[in-house]
This record gives C-alpha cells, structure tokens and sequence, in this order.
C-alpha cells in the first residue's frame, strides 16, 4: 500500500501547485496538466529499462508525432483517410524508432510519448492546422514542464522506496513457501 499511497500523494501535491503556480504565472498548463504530470508519473514509475531510456524513448516518441503532424498538415487532406494515415506514420515512427535503438528504447515508452503528444495536441491542431508549427511548439514546451513536474514527483517516491531493504520471509514464510512447492 504504500508504494502507492507516497507517489500518489505526492502528485496529488505535485498536480496541484503545478495548476495553481502556473496560473499564477498566467502559463496556461491548465489544460495539459493532468495529462503530462500522469505520462511523467508511468515514465517514472515503470520498472522497465534505465531511466534515461524511458526518458528517451517517450521523448523521441513525442518528437516523431510532432513529424508526423507536420507530415499531415503539409501532405494529407483534413479527412477520415488523412487522419488515418497520420495515426499508421505516428505509430510507425515510433516502431521505427525502437527498431533502430535494437531493444535499448523500450517501444511502450516511444507510444506513450506519441499518444501524449497527440493526446496533448489533436484539439489545438483541429482548430488551426495552418499554425501548426508555433502551436506545437508552445504545446510541447507546456507538455514538457508537466511531464518533467509528474516524473520528479514521482521520481522521489520510487527513489525513497528503492532505498528500503525488500521484504524478507520469515522463517515461518519460507516453510510455508517450500510446503506450497511441493504440493505443485
């Protein structure tokens, strides 16, 4: 329990200074802060690879979506099909990718970033695709403070519980263990 109990109430914390400073500051993260601090929060929490790893490959998998809706507003027609084809290039970038990088990117860390991205991206691209190089950077800047603010909360809760010693049976566990054996 309490390896879920810490990190979460530290990006309850982290979620909400993280509204309520970048109102302050009038920075608008409103909108993507729920979504960035939770991909921050996967990021760091999944026990898959190195961190710089995880990191990369969420921030290459973020970087190929960005290519593949410059693709789409430059090539494709705004339709069911156009749509298509830019979901299939996304996903094959980040595939790529992974492909590339022989197993040291994990390919989930690439599809989260993809889907964030466009999770982050696909209204404000709706409304003006024309714009859409100033609009998404200043969504990847917005995205990326809130990604990094859930992945150090969540950072500091799995560095504290990796610091603990794991669990030791006692000797009446291991018995209890070592009869469960043999009767499989």
């Amino acid at each position: 329990m309490r390896t879920t109990l810490l990190p979460g109430l530290l990006l309850v914390a982290a979620a909400f200074f993280t509204v309520l400073v970048g109102s302050g500051l009038d920075l608008e993260l409103d909108p993507l802060a729920l979504l960035g601090l939770a991909a921050g929060a996967v990021v760091a929490l999944v026990p898959d690879a190195g961190v710089g790893r995880r990191l990369a490959g969420f921030a290459l998998g973020s970087f190929v979506t960005l290519l593949a809706y410059y693709v789409r507003a430059a090539l494709t027609p705004d339709t069911a099909m156009g749509r298509a084809v830019f979901v299939a290039l996304a996903v094959a970038l980040c595939v790529a990718v992974a492909a590339l990088a022989m197993g040291r990117l994990p390919l989930w860390s690439t599809l989260l970033g993809a889907a964030t991205f466009a999770g982050a991206f696909e209204a404000t691209y709706s409304s003006a695709p024309p714009r859409v190089v100033d609009l998404s950077i200043s969504t990847a800047t917005t995205l990326a403070l809130c990604v990094a603010v859930g992945f150090v909360a969540a950072g500091i809760a799995g560095s504290s519980r990796a610091a603990r010693p794991e669990h030791r049976a006692t000797p009446g566990e291991q018995a209890t263990d070592e009869q469960r054996k043999r009767v499989k």
